[in-house]
């Protein structure tokens, strides 16, 4: 242990002392009440810091003194040795003792080497010799020595008590540089593991959502049944007809393979139709990942058309298309664009169930307002909207249809979000409601 360890260094190591001897403590009598805890940790604290703190304590004190000591009196045996040759050059030695006295020593030493230095000058070096007194004609000389003794002795313990200051707030600065960035890592092995949370959440969100939005497709379907048999029925019945027509030209005495080919075209024509259907009905229902590519706005809308066209005939509703003449692409995934028309188409063929003095007229139009979007329409002669029910259109769970499950909406609001449009609906002004979404156009000459 140097002889010169620091207060707060010493005031460390007796609280670490302190804080070992009560968790000891406290381990071998749980049962103690706090108070006598409090007392024993107290009185061991206290006779640690007596028995382990203060003995080094005053070792150093005595330590330093006695440096002191034998500095002045190193520079009073090299003084004395180098008088007959030098003269009296003992200012230079006594000052180095003063100096290192102080420095290494601290304020008490330094001032004790500067008593013992004016007491051995005083006794050999100023006359009279051997004595204590000093003849006036030396006192100025004398003086001025002691002054410089002083001031060296001031000057070296302000620039020692500057430089422990220095350090202690060095020390204090590390310490604290340790514990902030300690906390900073903590802090930021924090922040990713939320980060980390935050997106496992947001994965299990998506995955919910199209889960959500697949068994929003499969109701929509499942209200499209017979619409979807009649579109299969109509192709299948076609494929009979000219499947026997085939034969019977096949079966005359004189083949006409003419009429045979073309019937068996017309054959083969039916089944494709009802294989697109087919087709249709399962990309909607399947549960593929959502995946973008450029789509032709215009196909979708008349495929959707034709999902609904059954269920529109059913309900005396006239399905009207008015397609861009440009045929507009948009960068999204084609069956949820489909999902999200196929409900709007729906919801507006069960606005017009009630409609009984005016035609029922489903319209769907596709528009470019401008150069870099492209607009869908789908307006209806129905009901209307409320403002009520125009405020709380898109909430999830609302519904104000008899059998709905009130998610169609909000899920193919979260779907055109999702594509970075927008989905809203307007009340017409002659009776009936429009809903437009729009979309991001996909430049033409990307492709």
């Amino acid at each position: 242990m140097p002889g010169w360890r620091r207060p707060v260094e010493r005031q460390r190591w007796a609280s670490n002392r302190a804080n070992l001897t009560f968790v000891m403590h406290a381990r071998c009598c749980p049962n103690i009440r706090k108070c006598s805890i409090e007392r024993n940790l107290s009185g061991e604290a206290d006779e640690l810091m007596g028995r382990n703190v203060d003995a080094p304590s005053r070792l150093n004190a005595v330590a330093r003194y006695a440096l002191a000591t034998v500095l002045v009196a190193l520079a009073l045996l090299i003084s004395l040795a180098l008088q007959k040759s030098f003269g009296n050059p003992f200012w230079f030695f006594f000052s180095v003792a003063v100096i290192l006295s102080t420095w290494f020593g601290r304020t008490g030493p330094g001032w004790l080497s500067v008593v013992c230095s004016t007491l051995a000058v005083m006794y050999y070096f100023t006359p009279p010799i051997h004595s204590f007194a000093v003849s006036p004609t030396d006192l100025p000389y004398f003086l001025t020595f002691v002054a410089c003794e002083v001031g060296a002795a001031q000057l070296i313990s302000w620039r020692r008590r500057t430089e422990d200051a220095l350090r202690q707030a060095r020390d204090e600065l590390e310490l604290r540089v340790a514990e902030r960035t300690a906390e900073l890592k903590n802090a930021n092995e924090a922040l990713l593991e939320r980060m980390n949370e935050q997106k496992r959440t947001e994965e299990t969100l998506q995955a919910t959502q199209a889960e959500l939005a697949r068994a929003a497709r499969i109701t929509t379907i499942g209200e499209l049944t017979a619409s979807i048999a009649h579109e299969v029925n109509q192709p299948l019945a076609a494929v009979v007809a000219n499947a026997d027509a085939c034969v019977a030209w096949l079966s005359r005495p004189h083949p006409d393979l003419w009429e045979a080919r073309a019937a068996a075209e017309r054959a083969t024509e039916g089944a494709t139709r009802a294989s697109d259907v087919i087709a249709r009905i399962r990309s909607l229902i399947t549960k593929a990942t959502p995946e973008k590519s450029r789509v032709l706005i215009n196909r979708v809308m008349k495929e959707t058309a034709i999902l609904a066209e059954g269920q529109a005939a059913r309900n005396n509703v006239a399905i009207e298309l008015e397609l861009s003449p440009e045929s507009p692409v948009v960068l999204g995934d084609s069956i949820q664009l489909q999902q999200v028309i196929l409900n709007l188409v729906m919801n507006a063929i069960d606005a017009m169930t009630t409609v009984t003095d005016r035609p029922r007229t489903l319209t769907l139009r596709s528009e470019s307002p401008d150069n870099g979007h492209i607009r869908v329409v789908v307006q209806d002669s129905g009901i209307g909207l409320t403002e009520d029910v125009k405020g709380r259109l898109f909430e999830p769970f609302f519904t104000t249809r008899s059998k709905g499950m009130g998610m169609g909406l909000s899920i193919s609001r979260s779907i055109i979000e999702a594509h970075g449009g927008r989905l809203w609906a307007e009340s017409n002004g002659s009776g009936g409601a429009t809903f437009q979404f729009t979309l991001a156009r996909e430049d033409r000459t990307s492709a």
